[in-house]
């Protein structure tokens, strides 16, 4: 089972391609639709359905990387999406309105597993973050390879409110802050980060880790920090990845 539909939904946008999972490679163009306006399961739903259509993917195994708290195939948390997600059985629901077998996983603990198995986190010993920042922050730790699920650090108490509310890429942008006043603003999440957990290193994932050099010289040389190999590819290749991993 080396090839797998890999679905990586977001606040903004739902991406998908089928994976070489012996490569960590996309070996199909990236499809991407929007992620519907209301945030809601069942129109979601349809978006993913309309996915394992366009590939052709009927009964084949998917794996879904999800912006909430997963446990036990259940969605527990609705940070950018319609909080009718909370106690939703995501799994079954799914998995009922497309025919396919899947797992559901949390989208960062999804590009985190990408990280470590084809990226820069393969091969570290002790513990790495990865954060993804986008919309909010997503967050993977993993320690000596192992992953410690459902992490939320964008969520932080921070200042007078969530790291995320200062260091999201949606913050910049509505902020409309430089990348001086960005790199500043998470250089200090980052330090906060690293005081509390020791990491050996932090990935930053998520579209803006292609724009890294605009903003590295306002991180401290004193954190081993760097963009994700995978950039914005992460969570499409650590969903695949998490079906071969957690699949039956």
């Amino acid at each position: 089972m080396n090839r797998i539909l890999g679905i990586d939904v977001g606040a903004t946008g739902i991406k998908s391609a089928i994976v070489d999972l012996q490569e960590g490679t996309l070996i199909t163009e990236r499809f991407k639709l929007q992620t519907p306006v209301s945030g809601k399961p069942k129109e979601m739903i349809d978006v993913i359905h309309q996915i394992v259509e366009h590939f052709d993917w009927e009964g084949k195994p998917i794996g879904l990387g999800f912006p909430a708290i997963i446990k036990n195939d259940i969605s527990w948390s609705a940070s950018n999406i319609h909080e009718s997600w909370i106690g939703f059985k995501i799994k079954n629901e799914i998995e009922a309105q497309t025919g396919c077998s899947c797992v559901v996983i949390n989208d960062a603990d999804a590009a985190g597993l990408a990280e470590l198995s084809f990226g820069k986190g393969k091969g570290i010993k002790g513990t790495m973050i990865l954060l993804t920042l986008g919309t909010g922050i997503g967050s993977a730790i993993f320690n000596d390879g192992v992953l410690l699920p459902n992490t939320e650090l964008g969520h932080l108490k921070y200042k007078d409110s969530i790291a995320e509310k200062y260091a999201a890429n949606s913050s910049r942008k509505l902020k409309d802050l430089s990348w001086e006043e960005y790199g500043t603003e998470l250089n200090d999440v980052l330090e906060h980060i690293d005081f509390v957990f020791s990491p050996n290193l932090i990935l930053l994932g998520g579209g803006i880790s292609k724009k890294f050099k605009n903003f590295s010289d306002y991180i401290s040389s004193g954190l081993n920090v760097c963009p994700a190999e995978k950039f914005n590819n992460a969570g499409i290749i650590g969903a695949a990845l998490a079906y071969k991993i957690y699949g039956k």
